[in-house]
């Protein structure tokens, strides 16, 4: 089975995403509006045991912490996904980095740095992009939330990401 680690906004920054991915994001409907922190892997049952025993670890050693969305942007030309950007992607970082350390089974290499975002469009066109990232560029973007858990997701067969179990900050 694949599994992945996620991050779920509040309920405001979810209803500000969701009719940009319903609109622009062929994907929408396998996940919520989230942040990915650690991408999906193939584990065995065993490596899931031994996942989740470190994932309490490292909730237990973390704090709540804010987040705050405050514009739009792109990947461009690397690939043409428009997300939710944030002001400052440390938090996020820091707890990426923790959980691929931790982890039994690490991350492959990647060729780019891993950088948090809320995901509302990808798979467009060149024009399309640069049409809805200057549109969406025009508005003003200024959300914050606490998050206080992550999520162990499976994905299902239909390709569906369903939460296994969630992690609080203490």
């Amino acid at each position: 089975m694949f599994y992945g680690i996620a991050v779920f906004p509040s309920q405001e920054i979810a209803e500000v995403a969701a009719p940009l991915r319903k609109r622009y994001d062929p994907r929408d409907f396998l996940i919520r509006p989230h942040l990915t922190v650690y991408e999906k892997q193939e584990w065995t049952h065993e490596q899931l045991n031994d996942a989740v025993a470190v994932l309490h670890s490292i909730a237990g050693a973390w704090q709540p912490f804010q987040l705050h969305f405050n514009r739009f942007s792109s990947f461009y030309p690397a690939s043409n996904v428009i997300y939710m950007a944030l002001s400052d992607p440390e938090p996020l970082r820091r707890l990426h980095e923790a959980i691929s350390q931790g982890l039994p089974r690490p991350v492959p290499e990647k060729p780019y740095l891993y950088t948090p975002h809320l995901t509302v469009a990808q798979e467009l066109g060149d024009d399309e992009l640069h049409d809805v990232l200057s549109s969406l560029k025009n508005r003003t973007l200024d959300l914050q939330c606490t998050i206080d858990r992550f999520a162990l997701l499976r994905q299902e067969q239909n390709g569906v990401w369903k939460t296994v179990s969630e992690f609080v900050l203490s």
